[in-house]
């Protein structure tokens, strides 16, 4: 009972414990793809046999294009590099961006979103209507603009990720910003907060302790999908040669640009494993988002009850 007891103070373990049927066993095999990324993405260097950039070893160089098998398992691309060992620095890259980009998305599209539907006026319209502008234009097109403004198209390591969290982050706050305010809009017309004015609560501790805490509880959902887009926005840059340049650090988007030519030619390998990476990622994260969505639906909560009565004993 100790160990059930600790087990179900785990957040995640609660939420698997709560889904039935087919929505656990989605929620797991999201759990696992998830959790398969992110461990390889912290060991990426004890995992990956080679550098990100390496093309020689003691052997000698590295002959590009060569088939799976032998010392490169899954075989090497068009410049020489290890397809394995950049899948799985990619991940490292990935993981990166994904925790920088969304958290400054979140941090600035809850802290906007909050102080524009407590405080109102014009700050409000002003906010809303540029957040809406945002909102209409496609992700990647004013992700690639904000990245060829923010690194001019050459990237660092450091400077790569930064500019495409950053870009990335261009894309996501009005997201953010849209749930908060429209949270913050019903809330402060509750009675608890309006009991917090009358004993002369200030403003900021009003914002903080009564309305954040009850505006930001399905961020968590919003979290995970935008997780999934950012892989997929970061690829798409990559991809179209606005993101992290290769010396700086391994990337999968880049590296589905530079197998295009030998997908036509027969070599499957420079393709299929950055691509499999991709979607077996973002279908992880889609999962767990999708199956903490219909757990929030307090339909399918009504139906555990109903599944769990009908099979406790009489």
């Amino acid at each position: 009972m100790a160990s059930a007891t600790i087990l179900d103070r785990i957040p995640l373990v609660r939420t698997a414990r709560q889904a039935v049927g087919l929505q656990r066993g989605m929620l797991v095999a999201g759990l696992v793809l998830t959790g398969a990324f992110v461990l390889t993405a912290l060991c990426a260097p004890l995992i990956a046999p080679f550098g990100y950039a390496q093309l020689a070893d003691d052997a000698g160089t590295f002959p590009p294009r060569t088939a799976p098998g032998g010392e490169h398992i899954w075989g090497t691309t068009i410049a020489g590099y290890d397809v394995f060992s950049r899948v799985v620095w990619g991940a490292q890259t990935a993981l990166v961006v994904i925790v920088v980009s969304v958290m400054m998305s979140l941090f600035l599209g809850v802290l906007l979103g909050a102080w524009s539907g407590y405080l109102g006026g014009w700050v409000d319209r002003v906010l809303v209507v540029v957040c809406d502008a945002v909102y209409a234009f496609p992700s990647l097109l004013l992700a690639i603009v904000s990245a060829i403004i923010i690194s001019g198209g050459q990237s660092s390591l450091f400077g790569g990720i930064m500019a495409t969290a950053i870009s990335i982050t261009v894309v996501f706050i009005p997201q953010y910003f849209r749930v908060v305010r429209a949270e913050t809009v019903r809330i402060k017309q509750e009675a608890y907060v309006e009991a917090a004015r009358v004993v002369g609560a200030s403003t900021w501790r009003i914002m903080m302790r009564h309305v954040l805490r009850n505006a930001t509880r399905s961020l968590p959902l919003i979290f995970t999908l935008n997780a999934s887009e950012a892989i997929l926005t970061i690829a798409g840059l990559g991809f179209l040669g606005f993101g992290i340049e290769p010396s700086a650090a391994a990337e999968w988007g880049y590296d589905l640009n530079r197998a295009v030519e030998d997908v036509t030619a027969g070599r499957w390998w420079t393709a299929v494993f950055p691509g499999l990476a991709i979607v077996l990622v973002v279908l992880g994260i889609t999962l767990v988002g999708e199956s903490l969505n219909d757990l929030a639906d307090p339909r399918l909560r009504t139906r555990r009850r109903r599944l769990a009565r009908k099979g406790s004993p009489k």
